[in-house]
């Protein structure tokens, strides 16, 4: 038998001969980016800053221990009473991420007994918050709305449908409404990550069990996740999440800039931020439903080259390759922000048509 370090050389040389080794680097100041999913450019707005400035003055670094043991900073209870409000909810519950929320929220209501209904597209902290789970298990073909509803009138018990709103890596969107009618009709709980939905969907969930997973990390500019829905609900994953539980508070600094931002984006100037990012996206692709815009090429070498030769123009597009993706979908993937001024857009599509052509 191998020793460790026998095998862990073996598996990295293994990773490197199929072309899929990564390596972390350091952002060039000089790239203009196509990656990031600051999709309202609020990480770096004024109110948001300062409002992480003044905490970090206030309470210091960090909170020390999980919010159950040490107890919270007002900033955490305020930012969830405006999460709540945001999306129309009585509660809302902050995780130090976005997965971690996912993680909780699947560990929690996926208990033995209960059937979870995973779209096959579903983000990874999805999938492991259903492996994390003592729920069974369906995945469903994507958007897929027959096999919902077959998957739930066989349900031998509760059941529990998880999708993104909108997808990390295809940036298309899930059929909400009719998974909202689905869960109504064979009272499932429905689990909606809305973490890439800053152009929507914003569905009605009236009249349906339901916990909506969202991040601060994505278009609020900061750091962490949380779950909003109904009391009771949040009640009990304040007791049975783990990644709540056993996990040391959010810094006050990353609860304090997220809720600057959701203040920004609940008012005029967030509207126009939105529409920005809109108008953007337009330019590139008119009515695309999403800020994520992919560009399929297939071979995993071609997309690597593709993005090499944008990063060489200023332009750091991302080439997303397998496992992350299926095999033969590798792929350039576009992160569109309100931050991105009309020439910025222009240049990726001139370096788009350069490389392979626009979406």
């Amino acid at each position: 038998m191998p020793s460790w370090a026998e095998w862990v050389d073996g598996e990295c040389r293994a990773v490197d001969a199929a072309g899929r080794w990564r390596r972390i680097r350091d952002l060039d100041e000089g790239l203009v980016s196509f990656a990031s999913n600051d999709y309202l450019g609020l990480s770096r707005h004024p109110a948001v800053v300062a409002a992480a400035h003044a905490a970090l003055d206030r309470w210091g670094a960090g909170t020390g221990a999980a919010r159950l043991v040490a107890g919270s900073r007002t900033v955490h209870g305020e930012l969830e009473a405006a999460l709540a409000a945001w999306k129309g909810e009585s509660a809302a519950l902050l995780f130090p991420t976005g997965y971690a929320a996912n993680l909780g929220v699947l560990a929690t209501f996926g208990c033995a007994g209960v059937r979870v209904l995973s779209d096959e597209r579903n983000h990874a902290s999805i999938v492991d918050g259903c492996r994390l789970s003592r729920a069974e298990v369906c995945v469903y073909r994507h958007g897929d709305l027959d096999q919902v509803e077959d998957l739930l009138r066989a349900a031998p018990g509760r059941a529990v449908v998880a999708t993104d709103t909108v997808f990390s890596m295809d940036g298309d969107v899930a059929p909400v409404a009719g998974l909202v009618d689905l869960c109504a009709a064979y009272g499932a709980l429905l689990v909606l990550d809305e973490a890439h939905a800053v152009l929507g969907p914003d569905p009605d969930l009236a009249g349906v069990d339901h916990l909506r997973v969202g991040t601060l990390s994505k278009y609020l500019g900061s750091l962490g996740g949380f779950v909003a829905g109904p009391r009771a609900f949040v009640d009990l994953l304040v007791n049975r999440a783990r990644p709540f539980v056993f996990t040391t508070a959010s810094s006050p600094a990353d609860a304090a800039a997220g809720l600057a931002a959701v203040k920004v984006l609940r008012s005029g100037k967030g509207d126009a931020l939105v529409e920005r990012l809109r108008a953007n996206v337009d330019l590139l692709a008119t009515g695309h439903p999403s800020s994520i815009l992919p560009v399929v090429i297939g071979d995993e070498d071609t997309a690597v080259a593709a993005s090499s030769a944008l990063r060489e123009r200023g332009l750091l597009v991302p080439a997303i390759r397998p496992p992350t993706v299926a095999p033969s979908t590798s792929r350039l993937r576009i992160s569109m922000s309100a931050s991105h001024t009309p020439a910025q857009v222009q240049a990726l599509i001139d370096g788009l048509e350069e490389v392979r052509g626009a979406p």
